[in-house]
């Protein structure tokens, strides 16, 4: 059987908690749900904030919900270079010892001490299609991608939850390397 699965390309955003958005945005505030993302009750939020760095700012930085139990800037090597802080590739939610960096809002500015990260490909799914690849979590595949800059992606986490989709994350410059797009079909070797 051929294991496919669909690819999701994760431009830079940041996932924020109640007590930072609130700081950003005013006390009690809210996430917009602006659009529905390939994983059940995640969504990009209407919302967006500027980040600042060592060496510059990246404007404009959607906010993506539901709010987290802390902070967290996913970006890509190359945004790294622009705000000056070398974020190391980790799974998302891995921020320890990792950079920091100071958020903008409309209402305040938030100063995190850690958070910056380039997120780590990974694939997610649910039990029942881990179970039908013959994969678990936290799993490393390889994945290849077809095309005329086409390529095999290697240490590819497989992410399995019973509230995960099969989708699988790869951010910008991943992608663009690959010449990937949004939902096509790649095969997990």
């Amino acid at each position: 059987m051929e294991r496919k699965v669909p690819i999701g390309l994760s431009n830079k955003h940041i996932h924020v908690s109640q007590a930072d958005l609130e700081a950003l945005f005013g006390k009690g505030y809210q996430l917009t749900p602006m659009k529905d993302l390939s994983q059940p009750g995640q969504f990009a939020a209407e919302e967006k904030v500027d980040v600042v760095g060592p060496k510059g700012t990246l404007k404009a930085i959607r906010i993506l919900g539901p709010v987290r139990p802390e902070t967290q800037l996913e970006v890509s090597v190359g945004d790294g270079f622009c705000l000056g802080v070398q974020a190391p590739l980790r799974n998302s939610g891995d921020i320890a010892d990792t950079p920091g960096v100071k958020i903008v809002g409309p209402a305040g500015e938030v100063e995190i001490g850690k958070g910056a990260i380039v997120a780590a490909r990974h694939i997610h799914m649910s039990p029942e299609e881990g179970a039908a690849f013959g994969l678990k979590d936290r799993d490393i595949v390889s994945v290849k991608l077809d095309g005329p800059r086409g390529l095999i992606f290697d240490n590819v986490l497989v992410r399995v939850h019973p509230e995960f989709k099969l989708d699988m994350h790869l951010d910008v410059e991943e992608g663009n390397a690959a010449g990937a797009k949004n939902g096509q079909m790649a095969t997990i070797l």
